[in-house]
């Protein structure tokens, strides 16, 4: 059979199994090359989006764009914490309405792949554990405990038999063709013994026996028992195995970029460096991957752990926290998928055969003995380019790059050859202005008088809150004799005060005396600071702080929060006074937090003051304020930069902690080429790790939503301000040899013979256009986007050319010489950069989109 009707074929099934799996069951399974749907080896593209971590109102435009991007399955972690806060008391809704967001994968026509854990790490709170559990009597977390598997046991059945009831699952017509039980438990399951892997044998009977009719993994679980299939997470997974042989290669997180931590720097991952890991798993037999994260979005209200995790979870992810896509990262990765797609029946179909063409350099070969044959190309020298011979035609390979040629002759696509746009974003001031702000004093005179629990010694928080709050206080008072020194002019005493987490402020005679922090490296701090002490009886009030609970480790449930001593004052005439086991009260939460003041019910229950005391700097201030929606559709975020460290509230919705924490770490220059580690490319030193925090607009009215701030420390809430996120500029540089895609027909999986010239592409968001080029250079340009600058050769015509964009939403031109009248250069290889700023529309001069 000739090549066209084999692929003619091979798209018409393709085609007419997702169309069965949307009327009628379908089976999945497995062998060694693939998952099997309906008989047919697949070749599956994967992304994670976390439901919670965004809005419901986003989620079809998420998944949508996920689809464009050329991704077949969509993958979701499920959050017990956020479905089951109290036993059997269960929360579907909103945000949580994991149906609708399944349903919503179903419409956009992709699969699912439900990661049910139930542990999920994930920096999420207690790594998606109900803080409940942790006081179940007798438990003990994934492990061979029989109050834990039955807890865990129930949960899963619940989320089981929920997809069940509507028809979810694959094996019902559904879109599920994957699920997960537990979670990278690898480590844990080596550290105890024999109760690991007992509880891991378990854990895997159990699920498989939920009759799902759908596969299951486990990730990063090499001795994970049949059938379940063991999955590989990581910056790189083409060195894994699956540990039987007729088990398929699979990468359950290829990790795009890295979490935040305040007080940490922001990690980036090039794309260039994620297309090439990518690609060496597929050439190395690899038929799954998924990207952790897609969209990573955000961390509302109190669910980001770590401790220390940000509220934005942006996670350098392809669609950004916002919702809005993230060039060059998103195109890139869109060109190798449809590059992977086009080798798609050679990979399913075959084995690679390898071959040296180099000191660094090798050939993947796949091929049917059918017609269909498909090589990757690698050098993974770091440095050097290289030239090599493959079926007696040349090729080029850059430093650490794969090219692929789906018909071993053409090449398509090169891992570090990036012809997509460059897209820099801005937050800019919206139309909306926050509308006299009032102030309200956190009460802390009357803490004594209403505490939760007294004892003599000091309690760990969480077993006080069990996580209602953030926020505990230690309170106790020391009496203070006339007689003492410093009364008289000496040095004033000294505080010490021993943490186990997260954060603590020190109040003497209800005045802030200083604060403390820890880290999410160490956890555990010291404050130790002068106080002001007066004759007679003092209070000393603590307020302890959690920043999220841990979400990894083994038994991090038994790990401690709080302030547990020793607690000491330095300094007085008889020297040190431990006062740890003396009498301490506790109260939990702030009083604005029980009275609601963060709805708009509760905040009519106080009486809040004017705009005056809004100026005062004071800690443990509640602010409100009202605005209006801003216009337009463009994501919106509150810039909390003037603000020092608290929470924040829309119409009652939280949108997190904001913390105006410093970012420390080592933000030198950063190359694509050479192994990635989170730590290799920072950004952001000297500035605040997060200064804008994601207002949802589902979450908003026409008119009068109502903004409360809780601050901690003090700060100017007359700058907080809300703003917009929009594309600011764009950029492309690509070279007039560029590997296009586009001058393949997918159909025939045949190079087009027509002579098809690489386009560079500009993209200004909906509802802007290109008001300015603020640089365009034909020739041999030199520089990155933002510091282009023109090399030794220059086409005088560069600019007039690509002015004609200008009044365009979108526009192409063409990398040729014809383009700009003549050839700039002979026998030099040239290429096109351009820079251009993006502007919101004049709709009185919109101009259709234009090729040049």
């Amino acid at each position: 059979m000739e090549t066209n009707s084999v692929s003619k074929l091979f798209v018409f099934l393709c085609m007419a199994i997702f169309m069965c799996c949307e009327m009628t069951q379908c089976t999945v399974t497995y062998d060694k090359k693939a998952i099997v749907i309906n008989g047919q080896r697949r070749v599956l593209i994967s992304g994670s989006i976390h439901y919670p971590r965004s809005t419901p109102e986003m989620w079809e435009d998420l998944i949508q764009k996920a689809k464009d991007g050329g991704l077949d399955v969509i993958d979701t972690y499920v959050f017990w914490n956020a479905h089951e806060p109290s036993p059997g008391n269960y929360n579907f809704e909103g945000r949580y309405d994991l149906v609708r967001f399944i349903k919503t994968v179903k419409k956009v026509g992709l699969y699912a792949n439900l990661r049910i854990g139930p542990y999920v790490c994930a920096e999420w709170n207690f790594g998606g554990f109900p803080v409940w559990l942790k006081y179940v009597p007798g438990i003990s977390f994934r492990t061979d405990n029989k109050p834990f598997k039955m807890a865990m046991h129930g949960f899963t059945q619940k989320i089981v038999q929920m997809m069940k009831s509507e028809n979810l699952f694959a094996s019902q017509g559904g879109p599920i063709i994957l699920s997960q039980v537990e979670n990278e438990y690898g480590s844990e399951s080596k550290a105890l013994g024999d109760a690991g892997q007992n509880y891991l044998k378990w854990a895997a009977k159990m699920a498989v026996g939920l009759d799902t009719g759908v596969p299951w993994v486990m990730c990063k679980q090499d001795d994970a028992p049949d059938p379940v299939i063991n999955t590989c997470n990581g910056f790189y997974c083409d060195a894994f195995s699956p540990n039987k042989p007729y088990k398929p290669k699979m990468w359950t997180e290829a990790w795009t970029g890295w979490f935040t931590e305040f007080g940490g720097a922001i990690y980036q991952r090039p794309v260039q460096d994620l297309a090439f890991a990518v690609a060496r798993f597929i050439q190395s037999g690899g038929t799954f991957f998924n990207y952790y994260m897609y969209h990573g979005g955000t961390n509302f209200g109190r669910t980001a752990g770590g401790p220390f995790i940000t509220t934005s979870y942006d996670y350098d992810a392809p669609i950004d926290e916002y919702g809005l896509i993230r060039q060059p990262k998103y195109g890139h990765l869109k060109e190798l998928h449809r590059a992977i797609k086009l080798c798609e029946q050679a990979l399913v179909s075959s084995d690679p055969t390898v071959t040296s063409l180099g000191a660094y350099e090798q050939a993947y070969v796949f091929s049917t003995g059918k017609g269909n044959c498909a090589a990757f190309l690698l050098n993974y020298n770091t440095r050097s380019a290289s030239r090599v011979t493959f079926g007696n035609r040349h090729y080029n390979l850059p430093p650490w790059s794969i090219s692929i040629l789906p018909d071993c002759k053409h090449v398509v696509f090169n891992t570090a050859k990036v012809g997509v746009q460059t897209s820099k974003m801005q937050m800019m001031a919206s139309n909306s202005e926050l509308l006299s702000w009032e102030t309200y004093d956190e009460d802390i005179s009357s803490l004594e008088v209403r505490p939760t629990v007294t004892a003599n010694g000091l309690l760990e928080q969480i077993n006080v809150t069990r996580d209602s709050s953030d926020y505990l206080w230690y309170i106790t008072s020391v009496d203070i004799s006339p007689s003492e020194s410093f009364l008289r002019g000496g040095q004033k005493p000294s505080l010490t005060v021993q943490s186990t987490g997260h954060a603590v402020h020190v109040f003497i005679n209800g005045q802030l005396a200083g604060s403390a922090y820890g880290t999410r490296g160490n956890r555990r701090f010291t404050f130790n600071g002068p106080v002001n002490l007066h004759a007679g009886n003092n209070k000393i009030a603590l307020l302890s702080i959690a920043v999220g609970l841990p979400n990894v480790g083994l038994h991090f449930e038994t790990w401690n929060t709080g302030i547990l001593g020793p607690v000491s004052l330095h300094g007085l005439n008889q020297g040190k006074r431990d006062l740890s086991w003396q009498k301490w009260s506790y109260q939990v939460g702030l009083k604005g937090e029980a009275m609601n003041l963060v709805s708009p019910a509760g905040v009519s229950s106080v009486d809040w003051r004017g705009s005056f005391a809004a100026q005062r700097q004071q800690p443990l201030t509640w602010y409100k304020a009202h605005f209006n929606s801003p216009d337009g559709s463009d994501p919106l975020a509150l810039d909390m930069g003037s603000m020092g460290k608290g929470q924040v509230w829309v119409n009652g919705k939280s949108i997190g902690r904001y913390w105006l924490a410093y970012a420390k770490g080592n933000c030198n220059s950063c190359s694509y080429s050479g192994t990635y580690r989170s730590p290799k490319c920072q950004l952001g030193c000297g500035q605040p790790t997060q200064q804008w925090y994601h207002v949802p607009r589902a979450w908003l009215k026409p008119t009068r939503n109502l903004l409360v701030v809780f601050e901690e420390l003090g700060g100017d809430i007359s700058k907080v301000s809300l703003v917009k996120r929009s594309v600011s500029s764009v950029c492309a540089d690509m070279s007039e040899y560029h590997p296009m895609i586009d001058t393949w027909h997918t159909e025939s999986h045949r190079k087009s013979e027509e002579p098809n010239r690489p386009k560079v592409h500009l993209h200004c968001s909906p509802g802007q256009s290109i008001s300015t080029i603020k640089f365009a250079s034909f020739g041999t340009p030199l520089g990155t986007c933002g510091s282009f600058q023109k090399g030794s050769c220059h086409s005088s015509n560069s600019q007039a050319i690509v002015e004609k964009c200008i009044g365009q939403e979108r526009c192409s031109v063409s990398v040729a010489n014809g383009n700009f009248g003549s050839d700039p250069c002979p026998d030099v290889l040239k290429r096109l950069s351009v820079e251009a700023l993006c502007s919101p529309t004049d709709t009185s001069t919109t101009q259709p989109h234009s090729r040049r």
